[in-house]
């Protein structure tokens, strides 16, 4: 197959078209369904498309790093990327991971108070998000595991339902 413009360049476009867009859903954090999935396979449709947009326009790309400019462009985001590795004290956790994860680790006595309902509903509910709960001093953590996101989606769903 023959590299043209004609579909490389839509490929690209196309590709940082949606990651641009589910990229400033995830900052604000008004993403939903599978914005952050698709956001982070089709990154690579972007990679393989600016590979190919690169290799198609090579002498325009040669052409843009002989200059300054473009050698000085290309090297402040190279160093950002490696700053961008390097640790930093006191960023800690987000805010809301504390409270959170008191609720995973409360028993399902208190998780059923802080959702206004029976220790029964509670239990129903956890049912229906395919747990197990057998005693009321089951947390979430303790049927779903250590997983942070697995937590928060349980504690979404049972708390929100009503």
């Amino acid at each position: 197959m023959k590299l043209q413009r004609d579909w490389i360049t839509p490929i690209t476009m196309g590709a940082f078209g949606l990651l641009a867009t589910t990229g400033v859903l995830m900052f604000f954090h008004i993403d939903s369904g599978l914005n952050e999935a698709v956001h982070e396979w089709l990154s690579w449709v972007l990679l393989g498309g600016v590979a190919l947009h690169a290799a198609v326009n090579w002498a325009g790309v040669r052409r843009h790093l002989a200059g300054w400019r473009g050698r000085a462009a290309v090297g402040a985001f190279a160093t950002v990327l490696a700053l961008s590795f390097l640790p930093l004290g006191g960023a800690g956790e987000p805010p809301f991971l504390p409270p959170m994860r008191a609720l995973a680790d409360a028993p399902l006595t208190v998780l059923a108070q802080v959702a206004k309902v029976t220790p029964v509903q509670m239990r129903e509910r956890l049912q229906g998000q395919g747990l197990a709960p057998t005693a009321d001093a089951d947390t979430v953590r303790s049927l779903v595991g250590e997983d942070t996101r697995a937590q928060i989606r349980v504690l979404s769903k049972v708390l929100a339902a009503g």
